[in-house]
């Protein structure tokens, strides 16, 4: 017997409302969309609705629709069946126009929220009040509209991210041709030598310049390929690493003439590596301790063969110390400077520890930093000596 207290509603399921009323529905969400952005001021009405009568759709079909414990489940994690998986959903293609009209993230899933308002507050509206059927039907809803959520979410954040990687794939290779005919140029006027004073230091300039330019570039490649998730190529030969920071300590002196460096090793210095993609690496951390460590004290490289099975690296130079906070965050990528802001003289992208840290498991080893007032700033780095051990630690992180 149907309790004389309890409020009834009008008799009409929600999926038939949403189909009757569709007209104001889609009247009230337009209104608010033109709030949204300033690019859909000069938007038509045709193009501010664009699938949004195709997602009640969706939504109404889906609400009419069986649904087994496992499906609502998944759908109210914003999870739901596609028939076609080659197919967009109207969710998807709205998530494309979205994003093509200039709307940010945010702008998009507000829409969700105003058209799940729209349509529950024109409901309600409706009623007298609700019976159980009409709770049921909320929550089939809400589902339905989380799962578009989900999927418009999904599909905007998947174009941003290929069309970056797209744009840092193409700047890389199509710039990489002219800097290094730049880069050639001013070798050969180098070896050619030159009269004036000023002519050489301007050579000299460029050829440095490129030279910059090209290691950005290189970053650039290196986060595109890690973002596809592919592995950093190396190609390992046996080498004295001892040898090799010297190498890049020497490159980096004659560029920095009023910084001292001092570069020390005891046991085996020699390991299997990539000596270029190491020397990266290496110059990275040298490069930073110029740029942030105290001008009057020395950048200290020490190289630790003593183990076995590894080789440590260590770059240590004093300075001011880099924050406990920067330094959970400091080897993931767009961090700039030591304490995470940028620097008015710094050209860093905030890629260049991300790459080390990239190149580093491509090998098999481990970066880490210690920074504090009293001893310093020190990175280091273990590697391992054999492309055995290399394999294990890949296996271990599950690479």
């Amino acid at each position: 017997m149907t309790n004389p207290n309890e409020r009834q509603g009008d008799g009409r399921r929600l999926a038939d409302f949403i189909r009757q009323n569709q007209a104001a529905i889609v009247k009230e969400w337009i209104e608010f969309a033109r709030t949204r952005s300033p690019a859909s001021n000069k938007m038509s009405k045709l193009a501010l609705e664009d699938h949004i009568v195709d997602i009640l759709a969706f939504v109404a079909d889906d609400l009419e629709s069986a649904q087994t414990p496992r499906e609502r489940f998944d759908k109210s994690r914003g999870k739901g069946p596609q028939d076609n998986p080659f197919s967009e959903s109207a969710a998807e293609i709205h998530a494309a126009l979205r994003l093509a009209d200039g709307f940010d993230i945010d702008q998009m899933v507000s829409e969700y929220r105003a058209l799940r308002a729209s349509v529950v507050k024109q409901w309600v509206a409706h009623h007298q009040g609700l019976a159980s059927t009409d709770i049921e039907d909320l929550t089939r809803f809400n589902e339905a509209i989380d799962q578009a959520v989900t999927e418009s979410v999904a599909h905007y954040t998947k174009t941003i991210n290929d069309s970056r990687n797209l744009f840092l794939g193409v700047l890389g290779h199509d710039l990489r041709n002219p800097l290094g005919a730049v880069s050639m140029g001013a070798q050969w006027m180098e070896r050619s030598g030159t009269t004036d004073a000023q002519q050489a230091k301007v050579v000299s300039e460029i050829r440095t310049a490129a030279g910059r330019a090209t290691r950005i570039l290189n970053d650039l490649l290196d986060l595109t390929r890690s973002a596809f998730g592919t592995e950093i190529p190396i190609a390992k030969i046996r080498i004295d690493i001892a040898a090799l920071c010297r190498e890049i300590a020497d490159e980096l002196r004659a560029i920095h003439v009023d910084r001292s460096f001092e570069v020390t090793h005891e046991g085996d210095p020699t390991g299997s590596c990539d000596p270029a993609r190491l020397g990266q690496v290496l110059s990275n951390l040298m490069g930073n301790a110029i740029q942030y460590g105290d001008v009057s004290g020395p950048i200290t490289v020490t190289v630790a063969g003593n183990d076995p099975n590894a080789v440590t690296i260590t770059v240590h130079n004093l300075g001011p110390p880099i924050s406990p906070e920067t330094q959970k965050a400091i080897f993931q990528s767009w961090i700039r400077g030591q304490d995470g802001n940028p620097s008015e003289h710094s050209t860093h992208l905030g890629l260049g520890l991300y790459i080390a840290k990239l190149i580093v498991e491509a090998h098999g080893g481990e970066i880490s930093v210690t920074s504090n007032e009293q001893t310093g700033t020190t990175f280091s780095l273990q590697l391992p000596r054999s492309d055995a051990l290399d394999c294990v630690k890949r296996k271990a992180r599950g690479v």
